[in-house]
């Protein structure tokens, strides 16, 4: 069977994990280009991904990929299949939009889009034109969080009434001062949308339900140098009963404290952190069926790196989605959930008011300038 052809687009610090994600399922892709605006990031990308390569002794095409600083003159050029978006958050859905317009599948970092509109337009011209979407909500395919989801699924811990997400983390000003756009709401948006959206992602999903509403809470208390908060607070109502909080924040001193997911059902509590949430903490089940030494040694993985090891099953399954023209774990309708629940925290910040979810249909991050 014939490699899919990949492109990545944006070559910050998250498309290492990419590369890697490529590189670890070569059977199936083969990355022939790689573009940033900054065409010097982009041959550097190029650089890095073949010395991998050959340092674990991967197979790789005998021509190199190609580096580009336009997307557009890419795609007119290249022969892709898929294309991955790793660009500044506040460009994924136009890169993403004129790519499946092309005929290209896409991958694309979170969060999705910075409004409502933009992610359904994503996933409407993705449906009318029949490729595939996916959303990088990596953290799903972490082993603990797989191990939860599986209990989720069983019924093992009864009816779930309550879960939090807590992203207690450190950013500096040099964090900050290396990008412009990092903490503009164009671009880029606050704590809760950057560092908190893939533990609200997972939280939604083993609830597992629709939302009432959304009442949320910011503030910048430490960063008067962006425009977004660097504190935020939810409190989400799920249509099913069950109550959801979110606390994050990049104010924590000196540094990451913690990434944690607590689930508490009414026949099992679940708590999981580590640095990148792939560590079980709790796992107490009326059941009993295992101990938590047992499950810490059959999941637990060591620390690695905050995006952690998730890219490459995230590949793997969109490889599958593609051949088999099934829908990847992730796709655009899942992507979009945890974003409508931050677009809907901003928007209560912004009103003093819970926003019922019918009052969420249509929000923009820019609506939220000089919101602070």
């Amino acid at each position: 069977m014939n490699k899919l052809k990949l492109a990545i687009i944006g070559c910050g610090s998250i498309s290492d994990n990419h590369i890697k994600a490529v590189l670890d399922n070569y059977c199936d892709i083969e990355l022939v280009a790689v573009c940033d605006v900054l065409r010097c990031k982009a041959v550097h990308e190029v650089v890095e991904y073949t010395k991998r390569a050959r340092q674990e002794n991967i197979p790789i095409a005998s021509t190199w990929p190609k580096a580009y600083s336009d997307y557009k003159e890419m795609l007119q050029k290249e022969d892709i299949d898929i294309c991955s978006i790793c660009t500044e958050s506040g460009y994924h859905a136009k890169i993403a939009l004129y790519c499946l317009d092309h005929g290209k599948h896409v991958i694309v970092e979170k969060p999705m889009a910075m409004s409502i509109s933009g992610a359904n337009e994503m996933i409407k011209v993705a449906k009318n034109n029949r490729l595939k979407l996916a959303v990088c909500h990596q953290n799903r395919f972490n082993k603990p969080i797989q191990k939860l989801r599986q209990a989720v699924n069983e019924g093992r811990l009864g009816r779930i009434f309550a879960g939090t997400a807590k992203v207690l983390w450190n950013r500096s000003k040099a964090y900050y001062d290396k990008a412009a756009w990092r903490g503009t709401w164009r671009l880029d948006g606050g704590c809760l949308i950057n560092q908190c959206t893939h533990n609200i992602d997972l939280l939604q999903w083993m609830i597992d339900s629709g939302i009432d509403s959304v009442y949320g809470q910011t503030a910048n208390y430490m960063h008067p140098y962006i425009d977004t908060e660097d504190y935020g607070s939810i409190i989400i109502k799920f249509a099913n009963g069950a109550i959801g909080n979110v606390e994050g924040t990049v104010n924590v001193y000196p540094k990451n404290l913690e990434e944690t997911l607590t689930i508490l059902g009414e026949k099992g509590t679940v708590v999981i952190g580590g640095l990148a949430l792939n560590k079980i903490l709790v796992w107490d089940f009326e059941d009993g069926l295992e101990s938590l030494e047992e499950v810490q040694r059959g999941y637990n993985l060591e620390d690695g790196n905050i995006y952690g090891d998730g890219h490459s099953p995230l590949y793997a399954d969109f490889v599958g989605a593609v051949r088999n023209n099934w829908n990847p774990l992730i796709d655009g309708y899942e992507g979009r959930k945890s974003l409508s629940i931050i677009l809907m925290a901003y928007k209560s910040q912004k009103y003093l008011k819970a926003i019922n979810n019918d009052e969420g249909l249509d929000i923009s991050s820019r609506d939220f300038e000089g919101m602070l």
